[in-house]
């Protein structure tokens, strides 16, 4: 299980993705707050996260890493178009995680050919495995 600071990270880390163009959209405002539920984390301590990130802490645990990286994926797919920005952003993002090269572009590839590029978890999960073994 991660503890409080590693929680806030990630969050921050979504942040951070989210305002790309410096606000984010409602839509991301209510994902990101609900993944913040799920992390137990206030209202009141997610709304300072937007105004002041803190710094990123890397996950121990690889799984946890691949459940971080499956949230950008679906925060990106937020949008309709996602932009070649966005992509390398995320691609940077999976990297810095330590995520396989291969599997990020693994999974960035089949996006595409999922409903609303929605990767479903298992997939997901599958495709870093092969890398992981």
């Amino acid at each position: 299980m991660i503890n409080r600071v590693e929680k806030l990270s990630l969050l921050s880390e979504m942040i951070a993705f989210a305002q790309t163009n410096e606000n984010i959209k409602s839509i991301e405002y209510r994902f990101l707050f609900g993944v913040a539920k799920q992390l137990d984390i206030s209202k009141e301590d997610f709304n300072y996260l937007i105004e002041h990130p803190i710094t990123y802490v890397n996950l121990k645990s690889h799984s946890e890493r691949i459940v971080q990286f499956h949230r950008l994926v679906l925060l990106m797919n937020l949008d309709i178009e996602v932009s070649p920005k966005e992509l390398v952003k995320l691609h940077n993002f999976g990297l810095r995680m330590g995520l396989s090269h291969d599997s990020i572009n693994r999974v960035l590839d089949l996006m595409e050919s999922f409903p609303n590029k929605i990767v479903p978890p298992d997939f997901l999960i599958d495709i870093f495995k092969v890398q992981y073994n």
